[in-house]
């Protein structure tokens, strides 16, 4: 096999794992959700044939495929990466011009700063003292640390503790209306998604079908999510990656952001396909309004806020709408409140140092924590749609949530392996909360088997790629799709309302 995603840990394994989840839930919710016979045998190849590793690890690694008119971007600021400190190492995020500023202050220098300048600034400083007070500016900073000093930790320890994914019922009655009014929309929405790509001109190249036109499941439209409604409220990677997947499968996902700060441009580009874009200001009351009766009027809320901040916004959750949330560093423990990204996570949990030589730090060969976390929080909304609404082909059992990946090869997306007994089951209308965080996955990365410090240079898968108005971004991850409902709209132009 070609050294894709190639590390000292076993990313790949990681990666094709993730995705294997999405399938498991895909299936346990009934497959092909009574898309015909054609749809219906795409739908089983994408939810039971064995996912490509070439794929999976070009979706992992899209950025290093993204493409804008043939030319590739950069990913990371200036200003983010590894810096040297008086007293070790320290990785910085300052991709976004909010968190470079608060990082310049942090260090006390001009926001314009170069980054030779940048880091003598940093070698005369301590990365405990610059991880502490970047949590508490709002700026972005992890301290280095081995994988020993980071499971020995209050916080290390927080971030190892319960599933992978974690799913908690509401307390209050189901509501049935909600998932009537979902199989109402079913029936002829969303339209016609598997076309949707052709006729925006895209061209798959080495996707399935020997590369022609892109455009949905291969050999038919079958939908899963069809007449899921999701109000998209992420950003960056995992929460994106999680909301295109549902799109992927037919939900109706429409991401709204504040108008400021925007998101970054080709960020966008490549995690935002199959989705409308919005801009709501929730701190303007009519914009507030707006988005409550976009919310009334949904199945999902997928966002990066911790519990209650929704609630602080001013906005209120429905009863049946099922929540799904990721984090940097979980929902307990003293790091809960920080913020984080992946490449901050692998700092402090000691996956730098592992991926790095002589004690310089180094990183996985793709943002892989965000994406691996992106797809079990898809999983995870997939199976508590299914608790809520009914489904087939063995319903997930409603118990604590999806664990750990069982050794004999389960599902990482639930308690036990296996898909349970067949047959339709009745939903319960219940709202769940379905959560994951990128500290969580990087402890599910770190026990799994397979280390090889030995590893050749990881290598850039080449393809499959599709190509969109000189937009070029990796295909789907999950077999049977040779191209999402339709690429990216662009930033923002979108109206605030769900199709009629």
């Amino acid at each position: 096999m070609e050294p894709w995603l190639a590390a000292h840990l076993p990313v790949l394994d990681l990666a094709l794992d993730a995705v294997r989840a999405v399938q498991h839930a895909t299936r346990r919710a009934g497959g092909s959700g009574g898309a015909g016979a054609a749809g219906g045998r795409a739908a089983t190849r994408a939810v039971h044939a064995e996912p490509d590793a070439r794929r999976v690890a070009a979706a992992f690694a899209s950025d290093r495929l993204f493409a804008l008119d043939g030319r590739p971007v950069a990913g990371f600021a200036e200003l983010s990466g590894f810096f040297r400190t008086a007293d070790g190492w320290v990785r910085t995020h300052a991709n976004y011009p909010h968190h470079r500023a608060r990082l310049t202050a942090l260090a006390g220098l001009p926001d314009d700063v170069g980054r030779p300048a940048f880091a003598q600034r940093l070698a005369e400083l301590s990365a405990h003292d610059l991880e502490d007070g970047a949590a508490a500016a709002g700026a972005i900073v992890a301290r280095v640390r081995t994988e020993q000093e980071w499971r020995e930790s209050e916080p290390g320890r927080a971030a190892a503790a319960g599933p992978l994914v974690r799913v908690t019922p509401a307390s209050g009655p189901g509501d049935a209306t909600r998932s009537l009014a979902r199989h109402a929309r079913a029936g002829g929405s969303p339209a016609d998604r598997s076309g949707a790509a052709s006729a925006a001109g895209g061209t798959a190249a080495g996707g399935i079908g020997g590369g022609g036109k892109g455009g949905g499941v291969t050999g038919g439209g079958a939908a899963p999510l069809s007449g899921v409604r999701v109000l998209d409220l992420t950003r960056v990677i995992a929460g994106p990656v999680a909301t295109r997947t549902l799109a992927l499968l037919g939900a109706d996902v429409l991401r709204v952001d504040p108008p400021d700060p925007a998101e970054i441009p080709w960020q966008h580009l490549d995690t935002g396909q199959g989705k409308r874009s919005t801009v709501l200001d929730l701190r303007d009351g009519a914009d507030l309004r707006t988005a409550q009766e976009l919310l009334d009027a949904a199945d999902v809320l997928v966002t990066g806020y911790r519990p209650g901040a929704v609630e602080a916004l001013g906005l209120r959750v429905p009863p049946g709408v099922v929540t799904g949330r990721v984090s940097a560093w979980g929902d307990t423990g003293p790091w809960a409140g920080r913020r984080g990204f992946d490449s901050i996570v692998q700092a402090a949990s000691g996956i730098a140092l592992l991926e790095g030589h002589d004690g310089v730090p180094g990183a996985l060969p793709a943002q892989a924590l965000d994406h691996a976390s992106g797809y079990l929080l898809a999983a995870g909304i997939v199976d508590a749609l299914t608790l809520r609404d009914g489904g087939g082909d063995g319903a997930p059992d409603g118990g604590g949530g999806p664990g750990r990946r069982a050794p004999d090869g389960g599902d990482p997306s639930r308690g036990r392996s296996g898909d349970g007994a067949a047959g339709r089951t009745a939903g319960d209308g219940l709202s769940r909360d379905v959560s994951v965080s990128l500290a969580r996955t990087a402890t599910w990365l770190l026990d799994l088997p397979g280390r090889d410090p030995l590893h050749p240079p990881a290598a850039t898968p080449d393809g499959p790629t599709v190509t969109h108005t000189g937009v070029t971004t990796a295909c789907p991850a999950l077999p049977g799709y040779a191209d999402y409902p339709h690429p990216a709209h662009a930033w923002s132009t979108d109206p605030p309302t769900w199709p009629s």
